[in-house]
Parts: C-alpha cells; structure tokens; sequence
C-alpha cells in the first residue's frame, strides 16, 4: 500500500535528495511499504533504493547511502503511516466499556494493534493478527511482543474476550513461541472465571515456553460504578486475592528450580488487597512487568531509601508541599515520608489519598485519580507551597486529566502550583519533594 509523504526533516539526507512533502513511498529495496514496521524494517540498511510517484505521477527512484541507524527523514501523517487497528473483541472485564458517559471521544477508543505491542509495549489478544502478519513478525525478529492471554483454555477465552475466534487466536501464541520470539504475558484475572482451577491450568500451558515466554503478569479486574447491563463480576476479596498469590508464587518457586527464574508474578494489588507485605527488590528479578503494576511498589521503596542514604542536599528554609495520590499507593509514599522528615526536620508533607468518586470507590490506583475528585478533596486544605501529583494522572500531552479539567484550572481553584512528578521513580520522588531543580 503506497504511503503519503506528509513532511521531511530540515537537513535529513531525504531532503539532500530533494524528495518533498507530497511524494508517494512506493518500496524500499524492491520491498513495498505498507506501515511503519515495514518502514523502520526496511531503513536500516546501508544502502537504500527508494522508489517514489511525485505529485504529477512522476516515478522515480532515489538513491540514499547511510550508516546503519541513520533516519532518512521521512514523516508521514499518522506514526503508523496507516489506520490504527481497533480491538474486536467484547471483553466481560473490558475497563473502556466501564467509562461514565460525556468523557473526551479517544478515552473510548480500543485499540488491539500488533505494531504497538512492539513500538510502545500495548498489549494485543492475537483476535487481529492475520497469518501473513504473524509471518511478517517472525521475519523481522520482532520482539518482545505483549499478550493479553487471559486463559488457555479456548472455550473460556472465547467467553471472555466475547470473540468466536478467541480461542484459536492463542495457535499465534504457540507459533511465535516455537519462532524464540519473546513473550510477555498479561492475565486479567476475574474470580470464579479464570482464576483457581484455570489459572492452574494456564500457568501450566504457559511457563513450560520459557525461554520464549519471558514473563507473566497477573492482574486483578478492576471495576467502575459504570457497569450498568455488563456482565456481572465481582472484585477480589482479602482470602481471594491471598489465594491468588499462592498459586502464582507456587509456579513461579517451580519455575526458579526448573529455570532459574520466576517467569510469573501476581500484581501489588493483590499483595494490597490481600493485606500481605510486598516481596523484596530481589524477588522480581530484572523487574519485567513494571507496567502491569508488578513490583513497582518495591522497586519505588528501594530507589527512594538508596537515594534518601546518599542525598546531601540542604534544605535550607522551611519546606512544605502536598502529595495527591491514589488511596493504594498513599501508605507506601507516607512511609516514605515519614523517612524524609527525619533526615530534613524542616520539611512539612501532607499526604492525602484520594478518593475517586469519578469511577467508583474500588478504583484506588493513582492513574485514574481525576481533577475533579482532585478539586474536591484538596480545597480548604493546607497545601504549603506546592502540590505534586503522579505524572501518570495526565494524558501524553501532561496536560489533562481524564475529566477533560487541566493542570492550568486545577491550579488556581487551588491556588497554589501543580507539578506532575513520575512517581515511579524514588529518586524523582524525592527531587521533587526537597524541590530540588525548582528552587
């Protein structure tokens, strides 16, 4: 499929060439281009033969000579030069079909596309991956690739994922596994659908594909207030989520005898919501699955206690600031609060958990804290001279939370700086706490 050059970059060897906004990417090296994984495919080598249509309907070719990581330049309208694909699927755990109604148009959006998994680590389900596009995968020796795999019992996952071709859809599964391409796999985890019994079962399916599958998340549903006519699920409670850890710290005991490594982890949530400590730094290994709220936590204790040991910043005024975080993360950041103030005893932090009343009192993860709820809980505060939230509130842009109020508006209903810091990260945690970089 033929791609529409959108611009080129000032100085890139593309406009040296004299190609122009308006040109149409034919192939590259006799190799046509349909998207950017073809694209950034293609590019890397040395030499590259570009055969292009100008706008007048002029083919020609341009010959370009780079070194191997060299970028011609080229830009194109959308980063995947082509549509995003969207999910088929109809999910029973599906978090979008949980959103209130009136939200901005591209919260809705599912997207369930295999050149993200491998671009920005989305997680796809296989139901839109086409043998020719598994093919092109194992060509290019793309890896890792992200699944949501769920369960492998395919009756149920069609159940699940309220697709037909749920179940035959894991055969990619199998087939990239049998290529060594990496894998990292995802489970939501729904008690009395995929959980005991079937979780069982497809840690069994999956572990014995190590080293191919490098890594399993497993987390628990989450559920809004907004499930009207959904099908019926419930969250996990205290015994439940305590269940789940066994099974999946049983398997993963096996798996370090067997394999040298863990291969399968349970989300802090269930630690949370099972009330039971947090495994150490050395447990999750090389942290794989941060992004699945795997051992996150820990790894946020350990850097901000390491950079808490070696900090020699002065504090040299009184200090007092506001930290606005989800209710699940709120005692872990005031324990580390209560470490601070004993190294520098003129800083005042407040912690406050917020409640989110915008999706629903179970939904407790900072992520989705809103500025509405934001709005409410911290007016009439005392907030000192700042107040810092997790970066992770905001869309791309840094810009808006979820309910469309901006950083700008929140700030002066509270009268005081906002400042998105990534949380995830204790030495930024702790800069930003002192202050250090703003004052």
């Amino acid at each position: 499929m033929p791609v529409v050059i959108y611009d080129i970059e000032a100085g890139s060897l593309a406009a040296k060439a004299g190609i122009v906004p308006g040109e149409t990417l034919l192939s590259i090296n006799g190799r046509e281009v349909n998207d950017v994984l073809d694209y950034r495919f293609l590019i890397v080598d040395r030499h590259l033969d570009l055969s292009l249509v100008r706008p007048d309907g002029e083919e020609h070719h341009v010959i370009l000579r780079k070194s191997e990581y060299d970028d011609p330049g080229l830009l194109f309208e959308t980063y995947l030069m082509d549509k995003q694909r969207t999910c088929r699927n109809k999910c029973v755990f599906c978090f979008i079909d949980q959103l209130p109604k009136g939200m901005r148009e591209s919260l809705y959006f599912k997207d369930d596309d295999a050149r993200l998994s491998f671009l920005f680590g989305n997680y796809i389900t296989l139901t839109n991956l086409s043998d020719k596009e598994l093919q092109r995968i194992i060509e290019m020796h793309i890896s890792p690739v992200n699944i949501s795999v769920h369960t492998t019992d395919p009756e149920l996952r069609c159940r699940m994922m309220g697709n037909r071709f749920a179940g035959e859809a894991l055969r990619h599964l199998w087939h990239l596994a049998e290529a060594g391409t990496h894998i990292n796999c995802q489970m939501v985890l729904c008690p009395g659908l995929n959980d005991g019994p079937q979780l069982d079962r497809t840690l069994a399916d999956l572990t014995p594909l190590y080293p191919a599958v490098q890594s399993i998340a497993a987390v628990p549903v989450g559920l809004t207030d907004h499930r009207e006519g959904l099908y019926p699920l419930t969250g996990y409670t205290p015994e439940g989520a305590a269940a789940v850890i066994d099974q999946i710290d049983a398997f993963g005991d096996r798996c370090v005898e067997q394999f040298g490594s863990r291969i399968c982890y349970a989300a802090d949530e269930f630690y949370l919501k099972a009330g039971r400590p947090l495994p150490p730094p050395s447990f999750y290994e090389d942290f794989c699955q941060l992004e699945n709220g795997v051992g996150t936590i820990t790894l946020l204790k350990d850097q901000f206690m390491d950079a808490l040991h070696y900090e020699d910043f002065q504090l040299d005024h009184p200090r007092e600031v506001t930290i606005a975080t989800g209710v699940s993360v709120a005692p872990t950041i005031q324990s580390l609060i209560d470490e601070a103030v004993k190294k520098w005893h003129n800083l005042t932090v407040h912690v406050v958990p917020i409640v989110n009343t915008f999706f629903g009192t179970s939904i407790n993860v900072s992520g989705l804290v809103t500025g509405t709820d934001l709005k409410r809980q911290l007016k009439g505060r005392r907030l000192g001279s700042e107040v810092l939230i997790p970066s992770s509130m905001l869309r791309f842009e840094g810009d808006l939370f979820l309910d469309d109020v901006s950083v700008t508006e929140l700030a002066e209903t509270l009268e005081v700086p906002i400042t998105p810091v990534s949380v995830d990260d204790g030495q930024n945690l702790l800069d930003a706490i002192l202050g250090i970089g703003t004052n």
